[in-house]
């Protein structure tokens, strides 16, 4: 096997506190070694003078595959939600999105929860885990019926699957497209109260309780959410959650002028969770930052707000916001990665995001200080919505490389 050495880099370990200097070696498509290791005469060398060498990004929950916005942002592993033209409730589905990013990245399905994920009747769970599905999701929508997800979660625990939910109460929520408030009223946009995230969690919490499943909430965007998932953890459930950047940066404000870019599902919060939102971060309470990729074109998204799709184009500026953390002080970069890398792939049960030995050499080069600025109209993705068109960002991954192979 064909052997290599990564050398003059820093480290940016997700098992470590700071960054540091060494070497990674590579063997195949594993990394054998990584830290203050001597390099081997016989190995080819790659200088990263400059740059921090970090495990890929392991995205969990995109909507979309999408090579070119994957490689900008340095995303080597994408959790694909269930939520497609056509939901990944049976085994064949499962089969066939797994092989979507081949051989450009890794694409990890996640199966859905109920048939059409309509949240009635059970799907094949167990058949779509032996096609290759990571996880169960119950999509864009919460499970309704309290019965239905208990065995949802009873199911997926026997099989040793995590379960990703969404966190709103659809009773509480219905047609709305923002949160009660200040700026949804001024607006006339139909609201729904922000306790409807606390309400569908403190539910499902009970479920999980119950069942011993392990339980991921894709996107928690209040202080009453993260109040229950502290407890949750503080108890020791098995009980995760994770956060996009839209809900660390930006708040209920955002979509004055009815800026469809920044309709987002759950909606932006009001300006005290956002700020609950980053402490939430910084304290260990949030386990995962997801791009949540959801490129959408004009047809979608240039329409009177209430009827626009929500979602954003995360992945290429996925890496670039969450830096941002680092600036300020959140979070440590290599806090981050566990964030951004480590902590989604043990989620998931795939062996990536680490330096561990044994590990897939799935790697990103990352200049942390580079400049640019984030342009609607020339996002790699599929579509360009963002509510970040024309902010200025610093760091990009440089170079890619998937299964110790430079892409």
């Amino acid at each position: 096997m064909n052997k290599l050495a990564i050398v003059n880099g820093k480290l940016a370990d997700p098992a470590g506190q700071d960054l540091t200097d060494g070497v990674i070696l590579i063997e195949g498509d594993h990394i054998i070694a990584a830290g203050n290791v001597a390099v081997p005469d016989d190995v080819d060398r790659i200088d990263a003078a400059g740059l921090v060498v970090a495990p890929g990004l392991v995205d969990l929950g995109v909507f979309a595959t999408d090579k070119p916005a994957f490689h900008f942002g340095g995303i080597t592993r994408a959790a694909l939600m269930p939520d497609q033209s056509s939901p990944l409730d049976e085994s064949g589905l499962i089969r066939q999105a797994t092989r979507a990013g081949k051989p450009d990245f890794w694409v990890h399905p996640i199966a859905a929860a109920t048939r059409a994920l309509k949240g009635t009747e059970l799907a094949e769970i167990g058949m779509m885990q032996a096609a290759g599905a990571k996880a169960v999701g119950t999509g864009r929508q919460w499970i309704a019926d309290s019965g239905v997800m208990m065995r949802v979660l009873a199911y997926a625990s026997g099989l040793g699957l995590t379960v990703i939910t969404h966190a709103e109460d659809g009773g509480l929520t219905g047609k709305a497209v923002a949160t009660s408030g200040e700026t949804a009223t001024r607006l006339g946009l139909p609201h729904a109260p922000a306790c409807a995230e606390a309400m569908a969690i403190a539910r499902d919490i009970m479920l999980a309780r119950v069942t011993g499943a392990a339980i991921h909430f894709r996107l928690v965007t209040t202080k009453a959410g993260f109040d229950l998932i502290r407890a949750a953890k503080a108890e020791g459930l098995n009980v995760t959650c994770g956060i996009s950047p839209a809900y660390l940066f930006l708040a209920d404000n955002a979509v004055t002028d009815f800026r469809t870019f920044a309709l987002m599902s759950p909606p932006l919060r009001s300006e005290d969770d956002r700020k609950a939102s980053l402490a939430a971060v910084a304290d260990g309470t949030v386990d995962v930052i997801t791009s949540s990729h959801d490129p959408r074109g004009p047809e979608d998204k240039r329409l009177p707000f209430a009827d626009a799709s929500p979602g954003m184009a995360g992945a290429e500026t996925l890496l670039a916001l969450s830096l941002n953390l680092v600036r300020d002080g959140h979070v440590s970069l290599n806090r981050l990665m566990a964030l951004l890398s480590a902590n989604p792939a043990r989620i998931l049960g795939v062996n990536a995001g680490s330096f561990a030995p044994g590990s897939a050499a799935d790697l990103i080069f990352i200049d942390p200080d580079t400049p640019w600025i984030v342009d609607s109209e020339r996002m790699a993705a599929q579509a360009g919505n963002t509510p970040f068109d024309r902010m200025p960002v610093q760091g990009r991954a440089r170079r890619i490389m998937k299964g110790g192979v430079f892409l």
